[in-house]
């Protein structure tokens, strides 16, 4: 069996590592926030491009804070719209519903799955912010949108919680917009061995209050400026995070030469393969290809070994949590989401597994 991802394994090159920093830890007794955290924040700001990293406990929260921030500065306020594309992990949405913000769903085009800017006319008055999701690991198309949010005075926010590492003009995820959230889960190209997130921005003031509304929206000792939350970046995590980063790079170079290959070698007409033209502008979070008739495929896999997940088969607009816009219908996206299946591509699958994987694929029928 070659399972999806075995993050054990993933995980192994670092235990050495990893139990030497925990001693450390122990014995520091410094397990909130602290000079982990500060460390880790100043590492990853510099690897995105960015003046500052706020670590916080999650993505989701990553990117309802950031939201929060935009309401106290006032660029946002309680009733807003934001864009974002129709397939976007409920994640994103719910980060804008907590905030008291409304989604406004957008189609998505059919090579990179992201949002259809083509579909994009003027906005409403009451969108306020674009968020984007770099789905699967590939940037969105950033430049396109830069403009459309310039000439619409619309705040840009990145979801870059599959993309760590991606770059595009020598400009990395997290470093485009105004703001951008990331998350840490342990399945990431850049994954803690628990929960965590962060955010990356060159504005000093919202940094100032992320800093804060993190925090309980503490600005000193005893004294709460913001009605804030609890959301910090585990100190455990961020040593772990340090450790890590030293690698992404690497690895993600492993994952697009693992691309190159399934590109290259799968050749299967009842299989779409993934839409990439080469550049680093995609680090391959997930490798998702598209089968119609995929009942049949799946139980293939199954008997034959091979794992999978799927991302996603449910869009947001169609969750029961998110009933009230059942009404919504987006045909591209619903292909996608009846068709997709990501096949295991990570930088721990062996030549023998990858030539397994791909012999399996070439011989599926339906």
């Amino acid at each position: 069996m070659i399972p999806f991802l075995d993050l054990k394994k993933l995980n192994a090159p670092y235990e050495d590592v990893f139990k030497t920093k925990f001693s450390e830890f122990l014995a520091n007794g410094n397990y909130i926030l602290g000079d982990a955290v500060v460390a880790f924040e100043s590492q990853f700001a510099n690897f995105c491009g960015t003046d500052y990293c706020i670590g916080t406990g999650s993505g989701l929260d990553a990117l309802r804070l950031i939201f929060e921030a935009y309401k106290i500065q006032g660029k946002l306020k309680k009733g807003d719209s934001v864009l974002l594309a129709a397939n976007s992990y409920i994640a994103t949405v719910l980060a804008v519903l907590h905030a008291g913000l409304k989604p406004v769903f957008v189609e998505i085009e059919s090579a990179i799955f992201n949002i259809d800017l083509e579909l994009l006319s003027k906005p409403e008055a009451s969108v306020k912010a674009i968020l984007i999701t770099h789905l699967y690991g590939q940037l969105g198309p950033m430049n396109a949108i830069l403009a459309y949010a310039k000439e619409h005075d619309l705040l840009v926010v990145e979801d870059a919680s599959q993309a760590h590492g991606a770059t595009l003009q020598e400009k990395k995820a997290g470093s485009f917009g105004e703001t951008a959230a990331f998350s840490f889960y342990p399945t990431k190209n850049l994954g803690a061995l628990g929960d965590g997130g962060a955010i990356t921005t060159s504005d000093a003031n919202l940094a100032t209050i992320l800093k804060s509304l993190r925090n309980y929206g503490r600005s000193a000792a005893h004294t709460n400026e913001y009605v804030g939350f609890n959301s910090r970046l585990d100190a455990l995590q961020a040593l772990f995070l340090s450790e890590k980063l030293k690698s992404v790079s690497a690895e993600n170079q492993t994952r697009q030469n693992l691309a190159i290959r399934y590109l290259a070698e799968i050749k299967n007409p009842l299989i779409k393969l993934p839409f990439w033209l080469g550049s680093a502008n995609h680090v391959f979070y997930l490798f998702v290809i598209l089968v119609k008739d995929r009942a049949s495929f799946l139980s293939y896999l199954d008997l034959n070994g091979i794992g999978y997940l799927l991302h996603y088969p449910v869009p947001p607009y169609q969750q029961q949590a998110l009933k009230s816009y059942a009404y919504l219908s987006f045909p591209i996206t619903e292909h996608v989401a009846n068709t997709c299946v990501s096949i295991p591509l990570n930088p721990v699958l062996s030549k023998l597994e990858i030539d397994r994987i791909i012999k399996v694929l070439n011989q599926y029928h339906a």
